[in-house]
Formats: structure tokens, C-alpha cells, sequence
């Protein structure tokens, strides 16, 4: 024992660094170290032996590791003393600029967008984040069997027993703005809703409070050429890219008759997204004519006035441009992570359309 002590505390006490420590540690105490394989050897001896020799042992481990956790602590200081002493910093020079506070990728893509269109005669319509279920589902044609009225999708207020009152919902989409627009100035109409919409989702590209840009535009020829030419100049103007390639596939939107999803035309090749160009397509948004019935609950007559409408995810578009992998990361807080996806408080949004 006493051998044994001696060989690694002076071992320990010679160490000039933490890996030259952890090797001792290891010969020492480590599993297949010496103090180890002694105290093995406890299962041969005879209890009397076992006595005598089991508190030695345990006590040797013990002042072994009390002597590496001291040296450590020594070498961690002296580091720090060195270091100290390398480093140094003049106070009296001028401070380094840094830029003060970022803009959120949301906000900026929100600008983008309402740029674009504000050049294109859209106004911008708001309206607040929680609506009765008249606006949010009735007014927009979505009966009450729709899987989107159940409570696993959309996130209801709580209402005391005995209350008669139309229930309320965070709204599911923008699209009560529009239904409130049609009622306050009627038609012609043109105009976007951006907002914060909500869904109980969660996953790499669902989060329950995500944020949604829809557009209305009403008047007495509008036709889904409209709606087309609409959609690719916006996506012109947004990615900043000349040539750009859209495709309608038929869908159903209870909103709209006929309804339609679009695809961009997009290249994969080399992991890289490349808009315009390939041989593949990337959904990016749905679309479609008003539904005569959404134009009678604004107030408007379907037989004087039709409409297109359609409506995009801020956080998805906002991925594909900025290169964002992750949805949920736009709500974590993390400044790092605004720091390299951030915008300076002065830098312009994209060009618009024009």
C-alpha cells in the first residue's frame, strides 16, 4: 500500500498537464488500474484479511483521487494565470461596431411581400387573431362535419356552461380578413392579409403558431389568367429569379370553386434548391376563384362580381429563400441563430415587382 502511494502521488504531484493526469488517473483508479485490480483481489482473502486490507484500499482510492482533483485545480489555475497574463486589452481604444438588435427573417419576409404587392394595387388588411367560428369556418363554406372544425386541429376558447355565445377560435388562416374587408369596403377589391394563423401541428415543417399571407383580389372580369400572372410576378419578384415556371394542379378548398395548388419549377441537383430551373416541382401554395357563397357572406353579389384568392405560408417561402432548414428554429429564441439569419435594422427588403 504504502509503496503504491508513494509511486502515484509523486506521479500525480510531477504531472505537467491534464492529459499527462488523466494516464495516471487511469493507471491508478481507472478499471484496469492498480488500486483496481487490488481491490479484486479482496474476493480470495479470508474475512479477517478482507477487513484489514478492504479499508486500506478504499482509503488509498480516496487520497489518490483527492491528490488528482488538487493538481487538476492547480493546473486549471496556472492556465488561467497564463492566460491572464498573455492577454491584455486597452481600454483606452475605440470600441469595436457591432450591429444592435437583427430583424427577424418573418418580419422581413412580411415586408418583401407586402412590397410586392403594394406594387402590383394591394392593399393590406388585418384583423384580430381570434374570430368567432362564423368567420373563421361558416362564412368561408367549411361545413360543420370538416375535419378542420375538430378540436385535434383547431384551438378553441373556453366558454363557462350555459354560455350561448358563438364559440371562438384562434384562427385557423387569415381568411376572416378577407370575409371583414368584402363587408367594409365591398367590391372592386384587392387586397393581402398577413397575420399569425394557428394549428395544432408540430413537427420539422408544422408549428402550431405559424405566420400566412393571403390575397383577395375582386372585380367583374377577374379569371384565373389573372390569378397566374399574379403568382409570377410576386414569385419573380420575391426569389429574384427572370425565369419562373408555374404549375396549377386541380384540388379542393372549400373556399374555392375551381381550386388549385401551385407548383414552381425547382432543381435538386447537388442538395441545392434552385429555382426555375429542372426537372422537378416544389409546392409552394394553394389558390383558386372565390366561391360564390364566400362573396354572398361578405356582402357581395356573385352575379355582378367574381374573384380570385390565394394564399401562401410567410415561414415556408421564407425557408426557401434564406436557405432555413428547420420551421420550429424561427421560435426558438436563439440569438445565435437570429444573428445568422437576421437582417440589419436598415437593410431594404427585396426589389419589388414592376
Amino acid at each position: 500500500m504504502d509503496d503504491l502511494r508513494e509511486k502515484y502521488i509523486g506521479q500525480i504531484r510531477d504531472a505537467a498537464d491534464e492529459a499527462a493526469l488523466e494516464a495516471v488517473r487511469l493507471a491508478a483508479v481507472g478499471k484496469k488500474g492498480e488500486v483496481a485490480l487490488k481491490m479484486r483481489e479482496l474476493g480470495k482473502m479470508t474475512p479477517e484479511e478482507r477487513q484489514v486490507a478492504g479499508p486500506k484500499l478504499n482509503a488509498l482510492k480516496d487520497e489518490i483521487n483527492s491528490a488528482i482533483a488538487a493538481r487538476k485545480a492547480a493546473l486549471e489555475d496556472a492556465a488561467l494565470e497564463a492566460r491572464l497574463r498573455d492577454e491584455w486589452l486597452d481600454v483606452t481604444l475605440p470600441t469595436r461596431t457591432r450591429r444592435v438588435g437583427s430583424i427577424h427573417p418573418i418580419s422581413q419576409v412580411t415586408e418583401e411581400v407586402t412590397a410586392i404587392f403594394a406594387d402590383m394595387g394591394f392593399s393590406v388588411a388585418e384583423g384580430p387573431q381570434i374570430e368567432t367560428d362564423w368567420y373563421n369556418f361558416d362564412a368561408l363554406n367549411i361545413p360543420g362535419h370538416h375535419p378542420a372544425r375538430a378540436e385535434m386541429d383547431t384551438f378553441y376558447m373556453h366558454r363557462a356552461e350555459g354560455d350561448d355565445r358563438p364559440p371562438h377560435v384562434l384562427r385557423t388562416h387569415t381568411s376572416p380578413v378577407q370575409i371583414k374587408a368584402m363587408e367594409a369596403t365591398g367590391a372592386p377589391l384587392r387586397a393581402i392579409c398577413p397575420g399569425r394563423v394557428y394549428r395544432a401541428d408540430y413537427d420539422q415543417t408544422h408549428t402550431p403558431m405559424f405566420n400566412q399571407v393571403e390575397g383577395i383580389a375582386i372585380d367583374r372580369d377577374i379569371s384565373m389568367a389573372n390569378l397566374k400572372w399574379c403568382l409570377e410576378e410576386f414569385c419573380r419578384a420575391f426569389f429574384e429569379v427572370d425565369e419562373i415556371e408555374l404549375r396549377f394542379r386541380a384540388s379542393h378548398f372549400p373556399f374555392t370553386e375551381p381550386s388549385a395548388e401551385v407548383d414552381i419549377r425547382c432543381s435538386w441537383e447537388g442538395g441545392t434548391l434552385k429555382l426555375g430551373e429542372g426537372d422537378d416541382w416544389l409546392e409552394i401554395l394553394g389558390s383558386g376563384m372565390i366561391h360564390p357563397k364566400v362573396l354572398q357572406a361578405g356582402g357581395i353579389d356573385p352575379d355582378q362580381w367574381q374573384g380570385f384568392a390565394f394564399g401562401m405560408g410567410i415561414d415556408r417561402i421564407a425557408m426557401l429563400k434564406y436557405g432555413i432548414p428547420d420551421l420550429r428554429a424561427f421560435f426558438d429564441s436563439d440569438l445565435r441563430w437570429l444573428r445568422h439569419y437576421g437582417f440589419g435594422a436598415l437593410q431594404a427588403p427585396a426589389r419589388h415587382a414592376g
